[in-house]
């Protein structure tokens, strides 16, 4: 454990990040819970930092989801324009043109990213069109955001995107519930998640870290960021703020099947569904940027096959720093990752809060703190 402190502050004395969280455990406790630098004006970072998750909200607004499938609300694989009949006559961006996407989209293609959504960040064509016919970006949390057109045919192709954002329209469809409060009754309430809140509240702000940016000579400095406070829709693909330490417990909960001491948010076939690859002949491609200023090249396990489950990446093969195949992983755009490992029941999390997402430097500092923790 004090090897794992001194990585982390080893981290903050080279300038990889200002503050780091981490956590780690396994299904029966959390194992390791830990923090160094600052959360920004000389607050020290600790285990119960508030950040901004970004896309470590899709696993959770999944939860809330797959509640409505076992609730028998919701199928995987109906038409979702079922449901959602904005949904009903997608069109795909070819170049610059648009035209009628050849077959339906499902929700399961919608948690797994292979409804043809993509994200605007890592298409080029997309980003035009979109600032072409004044599209905001999904971050906005404005419902027009939602009116971008697809990259690819349904079921095609693997292209991370907006998909999670319309599953989550289609759970408050069928319940008459927002999002906010689907994610509150089901998931982050039971799991004992206090800090994990789309809306920040006065307990919330007053342990949130400040955003950073990596500068061009390495620095990294403060730059101002909020979500919306009010936003148009939840952005259920990455709009919670939340914690290390609360993050542990979602984590904990996949390792326990769906519970966590003694509130079973799924059921254990749900889980062992959700954690299993879902794109057959398909694979997840790697993510070249398209906006350098949030996001770098995104490297996923490099020379390696890898699938996606509902909701997160799912390694093929014994990933380098310990993990086991059949391990699921995924991050936030603010240099927040996790892992979950059933196989050898361990789980891990880190949050920092700093721009470009997938920052080499924050991307050593998770596969040191991966193999001290299998170490």
């Amino acid at each position: 454990m004090q090897a794992i402190d001194a990585l982390l502050r080893a981290a903050v004395e080279r300038g990889d990040v200002v503050g780091i969280a981490a956590a780690a455990g396994n299904a029966a406790s959390t194992l390791y819970e830990g923090a160094a630098g600052s959360r920004g004006s000389g607050q020290p970072m600790a285990p119960d930092t508030v950040g901004w998750l970004a896309s470590m909200t899709k696993a959770i607004t999944t939860v809330a989801v797959l509640q409505q499938v076992e609730a028998g609300r919701l199928s995987l694989d109906a038409p979702i324009a079922e449901v959602l009949p904005a949904l009903a006559r997608p069109m795909v961006l070819e170049g610059r043109s648009l035209r009628p996407a050849k077959g339906a989209i499902t929700l399961r293609q919608l948690l797994t990213h292979t409804s043809g959504f993509g994200y605007n960040m890592w298409h080029a064509d997309l980003a035009a069109y979109m600032a072409k016919e004044g599209i905001p970006p999904v971050a906005s949390c404005r419902l027009r955001a939602l009116e971008a057109p697809l990259v690819a045919d349904p079921g095609t192709a693997w292209n991370y995107g907006i998909g999670i954002d319309w599953a989550g329209q289609a759970a408050e469809a069928v319940t008459g519930k927002t999002l906010d409060a689907l994610i509150r009754e089901g998931v982050t309430g039971p799991l004992g998640m206090t800090d994990t809140v789309f809306r920040l509240g006065p307990v919330q702000r007053a342990k949130l870290s400040a955003m950073h940016k990596r500068e061009a000579d390495g620095r990294l400095t403060p730059i101002p960021f909020e979500m919306p406070q009010e936003p148009e829709f939840f952005m259920g693909g990455g709009g919670l703020y939340g914690t290390a330490r609360d993050y542990l417990r979602f984590c904990r909960m996949w390792l326990n099947h769906g519970m966590l001491d003694g509130a079973q948010v799924l059921r254990p076939e749900t889980v062992a569904e959700a954690m299993r690859d879902h794109l057959g002949p398909l694979a997840v491609q790697q993510m070249v940027t398209a906006v350098p200023e949030a996001s770098y090249d995104v490297p996923l396990f490099p020379g390696m096959r890898c699938g996606w489950g509902l909701s997160f990446l799912v390694n093929d093969e014994v990933g380098p720093d310990g993990r086991s195949a059949g391990s699921v992983f995924w991050a936030g755009l603010s240099n927040c990752y996790y892992w979950i490992d059933p196989k050898r029941d361990r789980a891990g999390v880190i949050v920092t809060q700093s721009l470009p997402f997938a920052d080499p430097r924050v991307l050593a500092v998770l596969a040191a703190f991966e193999r001290a923790i299998y170490a």
